[in-house]
């Protein structure tokens, strides 16, 4: 009876152990599978850092950018009193800065309470201008605000003039012609610029803009003043000036750099 005990007892103890082994062996074939899935989550993000790094970076057109200013190129077309031209033209220097310059012609006959002029002559002026818009991926829009300095030779002749009458009693005296002409006249000036040129097709700009001037010299002819100068506009209030333009433009690339990506430092966690 005691050996039937022993041996019922060994089979309980040999039946228990392979209970337990049996429980055992899904947990360790678990764990196995985790320790193998780290590597493969590992790699996975090596190859989406690797993917990142394949992305090519942004990169900044610099070039020549030559315009015309279709607003005195049309305004003789219904201004009698008016001819000109201006060109225009910018290149970029960094990814904010640009130097800027226009030339034009201008031939504006004036017609004032006592006198008709016509001022005749060229101008230039140049300076910088500063981009103040954040362009998104490849657009390259401006919203820019600059500072020129202009430089005008003209001359002016007094078509007629009126003479000054206080006591109209006996009526105004008429107009007198004169058709003198005085050559040699200059002028010089400041100016701050505000400006947008918006990219409508590939390399092609339209862009509109307007000047605030104030006289730094000014020539005058023998007898009355300039009523108008050109490139300064019409003078109003002695030295003050405003002027504007709209002018479409094509951007000639010349060469590229890239933009690096700013690196922002990670904050300590606490």
């Amino acid at each position: 009876m005691k050996h039937m005990l022993k041996y019922f007892s060994s089979i309980c103890l040999l039946f228990s152990m392979f209970l337990v082994q049996a429980q055992e062996t899904p947990a360790t074939k678990e764990a196995k599978e985790i320790v193998q899935e780290k590597p493969k989550s590992a790699a996975n993000n090596n190859a989406q850092e690797a993917k990142k790094d394949s992305i090519p970076p942004k990169t900044d057109r610099y070039g020549l950018r030559v315009g015309v200013d279709l607003y005195k190129l049309t305004r003789g077309f219904y201004d009698k009193d008016y001819k000109g031209v201006e060109f225009t033209g910018d290149f970029r220097l960094t990814k904010k800065y640009y130097l800027a310059a226009e030339l034009g012609i201008e031939d504006k006959t004036t017609d004032d309470d006592r006198l008709n002029s016509t001022a005749t002559g060229t101008y230039i002026k140049a300076g910088f201008d500063y981009n103040m818009y954040e362009n998104w991926l490849d657009m390259e829009n401006l919203l820019t605000v600059g500072l020129r300095g202009g430089f005008s030779t003209f001359s002016q002749q007094l078509n007629s003039y009126k003479i000054y009458n206080p006591n109209p009693y006996w009526g105004t005296i008429p107009p007198l012609t004169s058709g003198e002409k005085y050559s040699g006249l200059s002028a010089s000036w400041i100016e701050v610029a505000l400006g947008l040129k918006a990219k409508v097709f590939n390399n092609v700009f339209v862009g509109f803009g307007v000047q605030l001037k104030t006289l730094v010299t000014n020539k005058k002819p023998d007898g009355f003043d300039n009523l108008y100068i050109p490139g300064f506009n019409r003078t109003y209030n002695g030295n003050f000036g405003i002027g504007f333009n709209y002018t479409v433009s094509y951007f000639i690339p010349l060469y590229k750099k890239k933009v690096l990506p700013e690196i922002i430092p990670e904050t300590p966690k606490k």
